[in-house]
């Protein structure tokens, strides 16, 4: 079994990082480009979501060419993706709720895995499958910071952490990273679906390092 905990392995690289990029690839050839980009910018995590035919192919053109990219597959809704994840050269898994089936899939194949949350009973039921460093999804439609805080409040001696998603831009950013709760954020923003169809990298790049002034801020 391989967790994801905000302590060690990919976990705490994440926790280091702050800010993952959230994005759809809809061309393969797009893949390298724009996951060199936010490595100028200074963003060194993403997470590439299952929902173009080509994701798990630009996951591995990424992680070939971009060894410094640490590199996540999300929107894993089946036990099925977790394999072609791992192949693609995932270092975590991501997926929008909570699938006790893919995350004993992830746990016994050792990709460590980030179920997304949204009320008690989801982070109930991914502490319970031993998860810590949670997904909360759709952060800022859900109720936001004060939402996530009740709904953690009677977990936090368990030690879980969140990594929000949704809702997330320059002008909240700084609000929610400074939160205890917080682990990182993932933000679809650095990297939207139309500035990678137009392949407008410059853009990411600016993107990018706009938001890690903030972050290192």
């Amino acid at each position: 079994m391989s967790e994801l905990t905000p302590e060690s392995g990919i976990g705490k690289i994440l926790c280091e990082a702050k800010l993952i990029a959230v994005l759809v690839i809809d061309e393969l050839d797009a893949a390298v480009p724009v996951a060199e980009a936010l490595l100028r910018g200074g963003v060194t995590a993403m997470e590439l979501t299952l929902r173009t035919p080509v994701a798990f192919d630009a996951a591995a053109a990424i992680r070939a060419a971009c060894p410094a990219m640490h590199i996540g597959i999300g929107t894993i809704l089946s036990p099925d993706q977790v394999a072609p994840a791992i192949v693609a050269g995932a270092e975590f898994g991501v997926s929008p709720g909570v699938n006790p089936e893919v995350i004993r899939k992830a746990a016994d194949a050792g990709l460590p895995f980030g179920p997304g949350v949204m009320t008690p009973t989801d982070v109930d039921v991914a502490i319970r499958e031993g998860c810590r460093l949670l997904k909360f999804f759709p952060a800022e439609s859900a109720g936001g910071l004060k939402h996530l805080a009740n709904i953690a409040a009677p977990f936090t001696h368990l030690g879980p952490k969140f990594i929000p998603l949704g809702g997330i831009n320059l002008g909240n950013l700084k609000t929610w990273l400074d939160h205890e709760l917080i682990a990182a954020v993932g933000g679809s923003w650095l990297a939207p679906r139309d500035v990678i169809r137009a392949k407008d990298w410059a853009k990411v790049e600016a993107n990018a390092r706009e938001a890690m002034a903030v972050v290192r801020g």
